[in-house]
């Protein structure tokens, strides 16, 4: 069944997009829909210009991570263990999980939003715009093979519809 918000190959039958999340309950055919072709949602992320990643290991210390995010301004980090991506941790988890516990020792795989939803760079702005309103995230991690290469904020996409509309 083919989604008609990313127009990912679903396997018939499926309830939700394996790519996007949208929901195919209500889609009783598979059949194509308008496609993402417009200049301002067909534009594939990597043209985007979103901001290459940070990265932490997964046993880096809460507080230490917070003082980097603080002293580089970074919104968020992705956190790997073995060189694959295993979560995010922003500046939302930082104020709704630690608070205001000073030098939090924890490792920060216990305060991280574990298995993120991620991008992949030939996807288009449609389908990074979608993923965020329906995971209510502001920043998703672009992957190429399985590894991170950038995070499109909702900053980032802000930024391309404000000037495409202009």
């Amino acid at each position: 069944m083919i989604c008609p918000v990313c127009q990912w190959q679903n396997f018939l039958g499926e309830d939700l997009c394996e790519n996007c999340g949208a929901d195919l309950s209500h889609s009783d055919t598979p059949e194509a829909t308008t496609s993402f072709h417009g200049r301002l949602l067909g534009m594939h992320l990597d043209k985007l210009g979103a901001a290459r990643p940070i990265t932490v290991d997964a046993e880096v210390p809460v507080g230490e991570a917070i003082d980097r995010m603080r002293r580089d301004s970074i919104d968020c980090l992705l956190v790997m263990e073995h060189g694959s991506l295993v979560g995010i941790f922003t500046d939302r988890d930082a104020v709704l999980k630690v608070a205001s516990i000073v030098d939090d020792p924890r490792p920060i795989r216990e305060v991280m939003t574990p298995d993120p939803v991620v991008l992949r760079r030939e996807d288009p702005v449609a389908v990074a715009i979608h993923k965020m309103a329906v995971g209510e995230f502001r920043h998703v991690p672009i992957v190429d093979a399985g590894h991170p290469i950038g995070v499109v904020s909702a900053r980032d996409v802000f930024r391309h519809l404000a000037t495409g509309l202009s």
